[in-house]
């Protein structure tokens, strides 16, 4: 039944996997990577939720393990101990958590709020999201907004860009150096307003030059902007390099930085935009997104009483959704029990009218009747399937998807079939008679 599927979810994010295990399960790009889950035997819905900590999936399927298979590739490169599997309800409840900032290398930070909605929009360009992950989705980025509205969740430093500048600070002194931004898009946006006011100079370097124009403008520190092939000169003039481009292959290469002198290099790029091995370049340290953690943790602090009201409000949010979930599998199977009878219905309505001579008014009343019966005895199995949803007895809802599917009975049995009238019992028919006297009286 369409909309009745359970989601699998795959986790590689910072809290189990390394910058390295993150970059082997992100994929290109998210809307191909949905489009090759969904291409997948059994899958009905997909969601692809990439950024530079973190690269998940969801799909929905009819069978657990169908969807496990289907999310299998998430872990071909990755080490056991870094992936985080994750069941129906577990999907749910984790997904609301990143929306609300919970998961967040940067406790709160904002940003993964955009990330989830540009996800979702890249899901359902591809025709990929359905009534499951509608539902998912959109409670988690309700939950995301009313926990940064709120609550103080977002206070302090809630960016990736300013806790790179954070630590910058704590390593070198900034106030008279120059900075160079190598990427002008969200991540180096953030980045360069974090420098702003902090270092005397930014210079930033983007493949679309009139972009990091934009964003020069728009700072009050002196500044420069360049395109990628000017980022062999600028290194050179830099104090401080923060890389946050898209590219898939690396932008600053091991010998730009032998010969850049004492500079210190902040890599926040999936894929990365600095190999490894530019760390061992003389006078050069590089640090990466696993560095972070030790800055994030002061403004962690500053944010936990804040989190433990937003981790109440994901409760809440969660048992809402579930209820959500639980409410429209009932409808779904109430739906189909009432299709069955309606056929059931009609096709026994109409065998008796043709075996009956009756006048109009006469075939309304026999009409009537079995619409009041259908709906007489079909009020309490209802409300004891809506009970059961409720109570989370899928086992009663199961059956009752069994019992009383759409297609169910579609066949006149030999019995009814083969029937006269004057083979219809004595007592039926009197039955019916009186149901019938008793209509017309009404």
């Amino acid at each position: 039944m369409h909309g009745a599927g359970v989601i699998s979810g795959v986790s590689v994010a910072h809290g189990t996997a390394s910058v390295d295990d993150i970059e082997a399960a992100c994929t290109e790009s998210q809307r191909r990577a949905v489009e090759s889950l969904l291409s997948r035997s059994g899958v009905e819905e997909a969601y692809v939720l990439q950024t530079c900590n973190r690269a998940e999936a969801y799909v929905v399927t009819a069978e657990r393990s169908v969807g496990r298979a289907a999310l299998e590739r998430y872990r071909a490169d990755v080490a056991d101990d870094a992936v985080v599997e994750m069941g129906h309800e577990e999907s749910l409840r984790h997904l609301l958590r990143v929306a609300a900032g919970l998961e967040s290398l940067v406790l709160g930070e904002d940003q993964i709020l955009g990330q989830i909605r540009d996800a979702y929009e890249d899901a359902r360009g591809v025709g990929a999201i359905g009534p499951v992950l509608e539902n998912g989705v959109t409670k988690a980025i309700h939950t995301g907004e009313r926990a940064r509205t709120e609550t103080a969740i977002n206070e302090g430093t809630v960016s990736l860009g300013s806790a790179a500048v954070n630590l910058a600070d704590r390593e070198r002194d900034l106030e008279s150096a120059t900075a160079l931004v190598v990427g002008a898009g969200e991540m180096g946006s953030l980045v360069a307003k974090a420098l702003d006011g902090t270092v005397e100079e930014v210079l930033v370097a983007n493949r679309t030059v009139p972009h990091a124009e934009h964003l020069v403008e728009r700072l009050d520190v002196d500044g420069e902007a360049l395109g990628l092939n000017g980022v062999t000169t600028a290194i050179e003039r830099a104090d401080l390099v923060i890389t946050a481009t898209g590219s898939p292959e690396h932008v600053v290469g091991v010998d730009e930085l032998d010969r850049a002198g004492d500079t210190f290099v902040i890599d926040l790029a999936q894929p990365r935009d600095v190999p490894p091995a530019a760390d061992e370049a003389d006078d050069v340290t590089v640090q990466d997104m696993d560095a972070l953690e030790s800055v994030t943790t002061a403004s962690r602090k500053q944010r936990e009483a804040a989190a433990e009201v937003v981790e109440g409000m994901v409760d809440e949010e969660f048992e809402h959704l579930l209820t959500q979930y639980k409410r429209k599998r009932a409808d779904q199977v109430i739906a189909g029990m009432y299709e069955s009878a309606e056929r059931m219905k009609a096709r026994e309505v109409s065998t008796a009218l043709e075996k009956l001579d009756l006048d109009d008014e006469e075939r309304q009343v026999v009409e009537s009747m079995a619409d009041a019966l259908v709906g007489q005895l079909l009020a309490p199995p209802t409300q004891s399937l809506r009970d059961a949803a409720e109570e989370d007895d899928w086992t009663t809802i199961n059956t009752a998807l069994q019992l009383f599917d759409p297609e169910f009975g579609s066949g006149v049995p030999e019995f009814v079939s083969s029937m006269d009238a004057d083979e219809i019992p004595e007592d039926v028919r009197a039955q019916m008679s009186q149901a019938v006297q008793n209509q017309l009286d009404d």
